[in-house]
């Protein structure tokens, strides 16, 4: 038998401001900024979404949840996600892994990244062995190095079923 798998990838950037919270891969994170967003900013969840989307010529998170529509706003990205997953299912695909990178200058992410992982495993319904969730810096270079943002990288693979 033969399996069908495709890979897509996804990239998000949210400016962060103060007084805001901080929520990455559906998990808080204690910090004095959050992300400028029209839902719940969940950046992770955003590049995600379209990587997962992209892996099946779905367009992107914009054309599926508009940040223009009262419908998506302050709704928490792990709903769009679960939305995003039933559009892979309803095509007969299902996850094979996700992989993730963060880029952020502050805060430090790693004492959440298996919280992360073990977040977006339930939304996804996929093993926590199959989420791949990693963070890095800029070395205080451009808006992610001047803490003026948070960026995502995602890629996922889909196959058949």
């Amino acid at each position: 038998m033969c399996m069908d798998f495709k890979i897509g990838n996804g990239y998000d950037v949210h400016q962060l401001s103060d007084g805001l919270p901080l929520v990455l891969g559906g998990v808080r994170i204690p910090y004095s900024q959050g992300c400028v967003a029209h839902s719940d900013g969940d950046v992770l969840i955003h590049a995600l979404c379209d990587a997962l989307l992209g892996s099946l010529a779905l367009g992107d998170i914009g054309r599926h949840f508009p940040d223009t529509s009262e419908e998506y706003a302050g709704i928490d990205s792990r709903i769009l996600l679960r939305k995003v997953c039933g559009m892979i299912a309803e095509r007969g695909y299902g996850i094979v892994n996700v992989d993730c990178t963060v880029l952020a200058q502050k805060p430090k992410l790693a004492p959440y990244i298996d919280s992360m992982r073990e977040e977006l495993s339930r939304t996804m319904d996929i093993g926590v062995d199959c989420v791949s969730v990693k963070a890095t810096t800029t070395e205080k270079l451009g808006f992610v190095g001047r803490c003026e943002g948070i960026a995502v990288y995602a890629t996922a693979m889909v196959r058949s079923l």
